[in-house]
């Protein structure tokens, strides 16, 4: 007789700013600004085991505003937003895909509220991020791993 197959969990246990940083290299002058910023985003995720079936997720943006006729720097914000998930009972080749798309699509809204909000507060109009699909990134990451070292295990960070 064969065991019952025990159903997948996954529970989402905290959500959180585990860094942020903002800089304003040249303010007060920058304020008097009237030229609008170009906004550069760098997107990246990160993945590790805190212990058995729970995972910290990392999903980090930066966020720079830059004058392209000075080339002076505005502002520049660095958010790390984190969760701790517990996922048991889901296969080893199913966890990369849940820890690479699912983690960082729940935690990117919490991301963008906190570039938001931070630039707001530093006197800044908001920046709104615009949505991310996470799972074309898993996939090209993927692809990419799968071209340059075939028979190697494919790292889990994503940069975009």
């Amino acid at each position: 007789m064969t065991e019952p197959q025990q159903q997948p969990v996954f529970v989402i246990e905290k959500v959180y700013v585990k860094d942020l940083s903002l800089e304003i290299p040249h303010a007060p002058q920058v304020f008097l600004e009237r030229e609008s910023p170009e906004i550069n985003l760098q997107l990246a995720t990160s993945d590790n085991v805190i212990e058995g079936e729970i995972h910290e997720v990392i999903v980090t943006a930066t966020v720079t505003a830059r004058l392209k006729e000075k080339d002076k720097v505005m502002f520049l914000v660095e958010a790390h937003q984190a969760g701790i998930f517990r996922i048991r009972n889901v296969p080893g080749n199913e966890i990369e895909p849940v820890l690479g798309v699912l983690c960082p699509n729940i935690l990117f809204p919490y991301l963008r509220e906190t570039i938001s909000d931070t630039v707001t507060r530093a006197g800044f109009p908001p920046v709104i991020l615009n949505p991310v699909n996470f799972e074309a990134i898993y996939q090209q990451k993927q692809q990419e791993a799968a071209v340059s070292q075939p028979d190697q295990p494919v790292d889990n960070t994503t940069r975009h």
